[in-house]
């Protein structure tokens, strides 16, 4: 299947020069969507997670149904102020100034603890670079990365670890 020709290409949004790629049109056809998480259970079956990492938003949409395939169990990383319970937190750089990610201090447990970081695009890797580094500060074991959309010319995957990246379509 051709999920790429499911997603809507919108120029100059949210800013004058970026084409954002929309994914909304590929999670409103319940084929491609169904094909989407399959192929990236497919793909990352062979990492064995214990976990998948989604970060909020648009991680949780790929990451709960993945990790509901994979037989794993589902933490989702959040803006501040957004977990009840005590959390964990790293400030990182985006392009236009600082943003910050959370997770509960109660959701990661090593040494058992595989980790599968998933959202829906890579672009300058800043967002999944902050959420490894809070995994890796957990002392759990982070065993990939996976993106349905990779923008090349971004070169996002330079920013990550060393370890697996899956991604289904590259721009």
């Amino acid at each position: 299947m051709d999920i790429q020709a499911l997603i809507r290409e919108i120029p100059d949004f949210p800013k004058p020069g970026i084409l954002f790629k929309d994914i909304t049109t590929l999670l409103r056809d319940a084929d491609g969507l169904r094909y989407t998480i399959d192929t990236l259970a497919e793909k990352c079956a062979d990492l064995a997670p214990d976990f998948i990492i989604g970060m909020e938003s648009r991680g949780f949409i790929f990451g709960a149904p993945l990790a509901y395939k994979l037989g794993a169990g589902f933490i989702p990383v959040r803006k501040p102020g957004k977990l009840p319970a005590a959390v964990h937190s790293i400030e990182y750089e985006l392009e236009y100034g600082m943003d910050r990610l959370e997770v509960h201090q109660d959701a990661l447990h090593p040494p058992a603890c595989r980790i599968l970081i998933v959202d829906d695009l890579i672009a300058t890797g800043g967002t999944a670079n902050a959420t490894a580094k809070l995994v890796q500060q957990s002392g759990c074991q982070l065993v990939g990365f996976a993106f349905v959309i990779e923008l090349k010319d971004l070169k996002g995957r330079d920013r990550l670890p060393e370890v697996p990246i899956v991604t289904l379509i590259e721009y």
